[in-house]
């Protein structure tokens, strides 16, 4: 019921594949949220994906990467063909570039000019997610004498890590400041902002929202080091966290990603932040239509970790089987969350600032109630998703149905655990309006009975005046004061 499963799904999708039929399919395997991937499509490829999905469903919800401030080399001169190979022992000059400089045997351009003075001798650089390595071993005002510790074939606009060093990058690159403005003006619900290192990077991205008016939601994703010594701050200023492993795992030892995804999901649980985990879950399904033990066992473990969400990308982006990828991880979550010995709500952790917030408080006490009493669905109205956002941190066994005044909001609870968002067409009658809505879309999928109990958070205060009770009561209570308000309106 309600597609079955309290873990979100994120697909990366393409423009060249992107056709009703296939976001339909994508949907109806367990799809979420939709993804485009900005550094891989142009904006009017985004734009068709975009219109596409909204054709399909308005309320399936999409986030947009940035491109991020990413290191590159530059394209190779045209005397180098296609690739450079390079062995262990080789030297070559390193330098900061505009992006106009082409790469030669002798010198690598890349494409920040003041690069140089950023990187001491002893320092490791990594091309292409770590395939080449070099060792800074002398260092001059213009350039680094570097030296191969692995070799190589060197090709055009690979992409340069440097772990351990920080690199003065922008905030946001003019082509990210287009694409966030695009947006804006295309109905888009989430920006996941790449290689975010700390909370000004965060703020440099909603004060171009901000200036739109925008109510699009930021993601940071954490790829580098300098993300992982600033977490707390990226956490307080973000709407949610994406943990990307590609390049994360590229700066740390492979041994030290379980333990950092870890510690990360739980900070952003505790903060009452949306978290999804990116990389590789499927990959082998690029082309094969099974996973592998271990990918299945990678996805599982996320689950088991209570992340809000598990995020799919070549596998739907260009690989052979894509709606069966979806399906797949759609099987995981469903038999993994039927682990209820291990699924217990986490009503009595230590989550940041819960004493000091009303709505916290009252949907804990949802909560609880629903682990104490045999309570059927948690229910509530909003008109920003808060509520929402807050009954999924907390990590309950009842599946939580949002009734949304507003279409944005309906669309970024489809990223929260274990919510169900509903829009609410109607005008608001009462207080209590919202459950006709909810007992109807129940009734749909499953027959309510007149003894199931609700646990209801809702507001005194009308949408605008946020929670303000908790109320438990079986069906056939609700349904007899609903007709009873409906009656004296109609007179």
């Amino acid at each position: 019921m309600y597609r079955m499963k309290k873990t979100k799904i994120v697909a990366t999708m393409s423009d060249f594949r992107c056709t009703e039929e296939f976001v339909k399919n994508l949907y109806d395997a367990g799809m979420d949220v939709i993804r485009v991937n900005s550094a891989h499509v142009t904006e009017e490829g985004a734009t068709h994906i975009v219109e596409t999905v909204h054709r399909v469903n308005p309320s399936i919800p999409i986030m947009i990467d940035t491109k991020g401030p990413e290191i590159r080399v530059t394209t190779l001169d045209d005397a180098c063909g296609e690739a450079i190979e390079f062995r262990a022992g080789d030297r070559v000059a390193v330098r900061g570039s505009d992006g106009s400089m082409r790469t030669t045997r002798e010198t690598i351009y890349m494409n920040v000019p003041g690069i140089v003075g950023d990187i001491p001798v002893g320092a490791r650089m990594l091309i292409a997610d770590g395939e080449l390595e070099l060792r800074v071993v002398e260092k001059s005002a213009e350039e680094l004498l570097c030296e191969f510790a692995t070799g190589g074939s060197l090709r055009s606009r690979k992409s340069v890590n440097v772990p351990g060093v920080s690199i003065d990058l922008p905030s946001v690159t003019e082509k990210d400041r287009r694409f966030i403005e695009w947006a804006v003006a295309h109905d888009v619900d989430f920006i996941a902002h790449s290689f975010v290192r700390s909370a000004r990077d965060i703020a440099a991205v909603q004060e171009i929202l901000d200036a739109h008016g925008s109510p699009i939601k930021i993601i940071s994703k954490i790829e580098n080091q300098e993300g992982l010594d600033r977490i707390d701050e990226i956490i307080e200023a973000s709407y949610g966290i994406m943990v990307a492993r590609g390049d994360l795992g590229v700066e740390l030892p492979a041994e030290m990603i379980p333990n950092t995804q870890r510690r990360i999901v739980e900070k952003c649980i505790a903060a009452k932040r949306p978290v999804i985990i990116a990389t590789q879950m499927l990959y082998s399904m690029v082309r094969n239509p099974r996973p592998t033990r271990a990918e299945v066992s990678d996805v599982a473990s996320a689950i088991y970790e209570r992340v809000d969400a598990v995020m799919l990308s070549d596998e739907t982006a260009m690989g052979d089987f894509p709606v069966q990828s979806v399906e797949t991880m759609a099987r995981i979550a469903r038999e993994i969350e039927r682990d209820e010995t291990h699924f217990k709500p986490m009503i009595d952790m230590d989550m940041v600032s819960v004493n000091h917030e009303i709505t916290a408080q009252l949907a804990r006490s949802a909560v609880r109630a629903s682990t104490n009493l045999p309570i059927k669905y948690v229910v509530l109205d909003t008109k920003t998703g808060r509520t929402g956002r807050y009954l999924a941190a907390f990590r309950g066994r009842k599946t939580v149905m949002a009734v949304c005044y507003r279409l944005h909001a309906q669309r970024i609870l489809a990223l929260s655990y274990g919510v169900v968002p509903i829009l609410r067409n109607q005008e608001v009658h009462d207080r209590y309006h919202f459950l006709v809505d909810a007992l109807e879309f129940i009734d749909q999928y499953r027959k309510l009975r007149d003894d199931d109990l609700l646990a209801i958070v809702g507001g005194s205060f009308g949408p605008d005046g946020g929670a303000s009770y908790v109320e438990i009561a079986d069906v056939r209570n609700i349904r007899h004061r609903n007709a009873l308000i409906e009656a004296a309106n109609k007179a």
